[in-house]
């Protein structure tokens, strides 16, 4: 099993510029390239001081020329906001820029509240429709010339401008969750990333076993990847463990009301819950983000990534969005490196 670190510039407050953010950000992604991580992934995001990532491409773009051999991934392209011609040129651009290190995740989104500011009307079922219209195209277009007809999209013979340095393109990555999703990935040669979120091993084999029938059903002659995307925290000890938990508990109340789209939201930042509805809100209790996720001490991450790795997963990428400082971050992504990733050697 491969090892990655998904990150954004993360707040819930502002306490913090968005200068001072980025910085942030690009630190740990140059600890990520530093300790030998496969990939870094950062995603698309608009008008949320939640995840900062408006273009991802443009962070990507930056994060190439202060790393020298990781991976750099789009984790995720929100496929409704782009039209085909203009997301196969920039992620061409992309591609040409870093090298040909570009790999390119894309899903239908999952906010509400973008949607509504983005796409008004627009609902998760037309989203996705958009995506599978968008995909095949990506690949005709890097190849041109493309005539597209479709229910969303048409436009005559053209060619994506520039063209992508990898054969073929960039690799393609899905996000993934119900069967038909899973099923449609492998169909069209691409790989998959699944996000179990604060669920754990029940869910996360779940989403496996909808890999493997897609792959008993469209992956003849192919090899799909599957990538889990998932919180983890390495602690030095239970106690700040036990810690994390609890900060990564009100993560996740802020995760929930950005889905719900109920909550207030001024300048970006939603209303800020008080102690009290953090500690009250029993879906995310410091019990269950410690039983569901990789949060311990190096030997208890070590034993739970054992367990994916068994179940089948190519790539498990570290989430390190979590509400926690710069300075926790930064040392649990440390010892995941020095201490989780040896032992799979």
């Amino acid at each position: 099993m491969e090892f990655s670190l998904f990150v954004h510039m993360e707040r819930t407050n502002d306490r913090q510029s968005h200068s001072e953010l980025y910085q942030e950000f690009l630190a740990l992604c140059k600890i990520a390239d530093q300790g030998g991580m496969r990939a870094v992934w950062t995603g698309e995001h608009h008008a949320m001081n939640f995840t900062i990532a408006p273009n991802p491409f443009i962070n990507l773009v930056d994060v190439a020329r202060h790393t020298k051999n990781v991976r750099l991934g789009t984790g995720t392209i929100i496929a409704p906001f782009w039209h085909p011609i203009k997301l196969a040129g920039e992620a061409a651009m992309t591609d040409i820029i870093t090298d040909g290190r570009l790999e390119l995740g894309i899903a239908r989104g999952a906010y509400s509240y973008e949607y509504e500011r983005l796409m008004p009307g627009m609902d998760a079922w037309e989203a996705g429709l958009r995506l599978r219209e968008t995909v095949p195209a990506l690949r005709k277009l890097w190849k041109g010339d493309y005539a597209h007809d479709g229910e969303f999209f048409k436009f005559p013979s053209t060619t994506s401008s520039p063209q992508p340095v990898q054969d073929n393109g960039p690799p393609l990555w899905i996000a993934a969750r119900d069967p038909n999703s899973h099923e449609f990935a492998v169909a069209n040669d691409c790989n998959v990333q699944v996000t179990p979120l604060w669920n754990g091993d029940p869910e996360i084999e779940t989403l496996m076993e909808r890999f493997k029938t897609a792959k008993d059903l469209h992956g003849k002659g192919k090899s799909p990847k599957i990538m889990l995307l998932h919180h983890g925290y390495v602690a030095k000890d239970d106690e700040d463990a036990r810690a994390a938990a609890k900060t990564l508990g009100g993560f996740y109340c802020y995760f929930g009301a950005w889905f719900m789209n109920k909550r207030p939201v001024s300048l970006g930042l939603i209303e800020q819950f008080t102690p009290e509805e953090i500690a009250g809100n029993e879906m995310y209790s410091p019990e269950v983000m410690m039983n569901n996720m990789a949060i311990g001490t190096a030997d208890t991450v070590v034993r739970r990534l054992k367990k994916y790795e068994a179940m089948g997963y190519d790539e498990y990428s570290l989430w390190i969005d979590s509400g926690m400082t710069f300075e926790q971050k930064k040392a649990s992504l440390s010892r995941f490196i020095d201490d989780v990733m040896p032992a799979f050697g």
